[in-house]
This record gives structure tokens, sequence and C-alpha cells, in this order.
């Protein structure tokens, strides 16, 4: 099997009806191998910016957005409403898959809809917050800490418009073919990014409401 021809598929798109029969089960072979590439870079990328965050703190112009009354996050109030859009939309997509599997057409573009919503909100959301915590004064170059969480938040919601342009693209293939055949194994690819973004955000949850006294003993273990 080529490699570059595997990365350069669109593992997502429903194949066309009129594909040989035993190519389907090829091409959703290609296209999980592609996704656990994909997102083992992620992850990698994820990991990076959490170890150099810890490095970070460890400079005493770092000061965390929690812990103290007036700072942001010692209420995070806004992060877990945040938190309960994205994991709807993750609830939602699985509930499509489901649908998807039972051949439930409505069910399926209901929930699938419904997923892309949520996800749309959460970005909303999330811009939201941005715009809160300049009003209070927490600008980009305020504080270290500041700079992460603006570049963390905007990371993870890069990944996931690219997870809303894919999701878009197969539900037009289901409305364009009417028929639920070949969404499975994308809807899948899909449903299974989708929950790896809500364990991300849940990560970066955690790493940005976290305490001065947890940032330094999670550094600490670190070696920092």
């Amino acid at each position: 099997m080529n490699p570059f021809k595997t990365l350069a598929e669109k593992p997502w798109l429903a194949q066309p009806a009129g594909m040989p029969q035993g190519m389907g089960p090829d091409a959703n072979t290609a296209g999980t191998i592609a996704l656990r590439f994909f997102i083992a870079v992620v992850s990698v990328l994820f990991f990076l910016f959490t170890i150099t965050f810890l490095a970070r703190s460890q400079y005493p112009d770092f000061q965390a957005l929690a812990g103290q009354p007036w700072q942001p996050f010692s209420d995070p109030s806004r992060l877990w409403f945040n938190t309960a859009l994205l994991g709807l939309s993750s609830l939602m997509i699985q509930l499509g898959l489901n649908a998807s599997r039972k051949q439930h057409m409505n069910g399926t573009i209901v929930a699938v809809t419904a997923a892309a919503f949520f996800a749309v909100l959460f970005l909303l959301a999330q811009l939201d917050l941005w715009q809160h915590l300049q009003a209070m004064g927490f600008f980009v170059s305020g504080n270290p800490a500041n700079s992460y969480f603006y570049l963390l938040t905007a990371v993870h919601g890069v990944h996931l418009i690219g997870g809303l342009v894919a999701l878009s693209n197969v539900v037009f293939r289901v409305w364009y073919d009417g028929q639920l055949t070949a969404l499975s194994g994308p809807l899948k690819l899909c449903t299974t990014y989708w929950h790896f973004l809500l364990l991300v955000w849940l990560l970066l949850f955690g790493l940005l409401t976290s305490t001065p006294d947890t940032i330094n003993a999670l550094a600490a273990l670190c070696g920092f």
C-alpha cells in the first residue's frame, strides 16, 4: 500500500454508489489508519504545548488563571457550560452513528445536524469567553498564562472546525446519494475524532483551571 496515496485520500467521504464490490472495506481501513496517524500527531502537538506550559509556569512572571477570587477561572462555570456543549455534540454524533447502523435515515440526519449545531455553539461560546477575558483585562500579551489560554483554545477550535468540514462532506454525500449504505464507515471516523477532541478539551480544561500549587506540582513531576 502506498503511504502517500493513503494520506492523500479523504476517508470521511462516503464511497460513490458505483464503486466495485470490496473497495469499501479497504477504503475504511485506509481511513482508519490515516485517522489514527493524524490523532497521534495532534496528541503529540498538545502534549508539547502542555510541557512548554508547565516549563513556562516556573518563571516569576507567570500568573495562573485560577486560585484567587479575582482570577477568571477560579469560577470555571463558563468553561463548564462550554464543556457541556461539546459533550452534547459528542453524544449526538454517537447517536447519529448508531442510527446509521440501523439504517434510520431521519434519525441519522437529525442527530448529526444536532452534533454540528452544538459544536458551532461551543465555538461561539469560546469566542464569547475570549471577549469576556479581554473585558476583564486579561489580554494575550498581559501574562504568559493568558497567551497559553488563547493559543490552546485556538488550536483546539481550529481542529474542531476541520472536523465540521469533514462532517459536512459526509452529510452532503448522504443527501446527494439518498442512502446510508456507505455512511457508517466515514461517520465512525468522524465520531472517533469528535470523542478525541472532547478528551483533549477535558485535559485542557483541567490544565487551565489548575491552581498555582497544582501547576507547580505537575511541573515538579516533569522535572522543571
